[in-house]
């Protein structure tokens, strides 16, 4: 079916991937997603014989994310699916390799809100008196742990802004940290006697001996290191919820789990949703209002004592 001269899609598909990989601001996870969507679309293009990037038409692709949704693929991994092939065919016309873009019509299926996974109040009480238990041996690491875990379900920051923080954005007086979120948007948030206890024990114990296995002392003052004596990276949070959380729920966990559960927790506790809103960082109400989704049991307590035939 190709014409002379062009490109094998496989082939195609690794110059377009080496070339972002060394090019574009890409994480990795975005690059092997890229990675696995083109390699099934080479695969469905060839049983279809289309082996050539010229045998790349909007019609071959419609019918390969239709049969994907068929399937049962999720709206978000359908929408990815077409964000990497029109990446690829926009890369394909700018390097001359087809003369026009067979993918630049494709429309991309509207994403629906999934509902936030969201950890138990008991469950979490368990996950915090797990990772107590072992940070009483004093073991710097374990330490650290249980101050990230308490500051992370005390204030629902994003594991970026954890990261980012320094010594001086605590204020443990007045029980607030001073975050740098979205946008390079500053917004002071509270944490509550539970994770003041765990930073204080973080700092006076934990923090001086990871600073001494530092190679080299970190830029600026870096609230928590890593094991290396660093700045601690996104990984090792993610590592972290995954063990704690993920061990007692039974399901996959990142620190994104404890943003969701601490907003629903301070909405089931009578929390105002626009104070919320400010907590979180949301530029809009909307956003953070998916939370009221999974609180019931605040609106059921609400009933209970408002209305009449209750």
């Amino acid at each position: 079916m190709g014409e002379p001269g062009y490109m094998q899609i496989r082939t195609a598909v690794s110059a377009y991937l080496d070339e972002v990989a060394h090019t574009r601001n890409f994480s990795d996870a975005t690059i092997r997603a890229y990675e696995s969507d083109l390699a099934e679309l080479a695969g469905f293009a060839s049983e279809r014989g289309a082996e050539d990037v010229a045998d790349l038409n909007l019609e071959l692709v419609r019918d390969w994310l239709w049969r994907d949704a068929q399937r049962g693929l999720a709206q978000a991994s359908l929408a990815r699916h077409v964000a990497s092939v029109r990446g690829f065919t926009a890369w394909l016309l700018r390097a001359g390799h087809v003369p026009t873009d067979p993918a630049v019509r494709l429309r991309s299926p509207k994403t629906g809100r999934h509902l936030p996974q969201v950890v138990q109040q008991e469950h979490m009480t368990d996950v915090i008196g797990r990772l107590t238990a072992r940070a009483e041996s004093g073991d710097p690491v374990a330490l650290r742990d249980v101050a990230i875990v308490e500051l992370l379900y005390a204030s629902a920051l994003r594991v970026s802004e954890l990261c980012g923080l320094d010594v001086d954005d605590l204020d443990l007086d007045r029980l607030t940290v001073r975050v740098m979120g979205k946008g390079s948007k500053e917004r002071v948030v509270p944490f509550g006697v539970p994770a003041q206890a765990a930073i204080v024990d973080y700092l006076g114990q934990a923090r001086p001996a990871l600073l001494q296995r530092a190679v080299r002392p970190p830029d600026g003052e870096p609230l928590f290191l890593g094991a290396r004596g660093g700045r601690l990276g996104p990984r090792t949070v993610y590592d972290l919820t995954s063990r704690a959380i993920g061990a007692r729920t039974g399901a996959p966990a990142g620190p994104h789990t404890l943003r969701h559960t601490a907003a629903t927790h301070l909405l089931d506790g009578g929390a105002d949703l626009r104070a919320v809103q400010e907590m979180l960082g949301h530029a809009s109400l909307g956003t953070t209002q998916i939370y009221t989704h999974v609180s019931t049991e605040r609106l059921k307590a609400s009933y209970r004592n408002a209305h009449p035939r209750a």
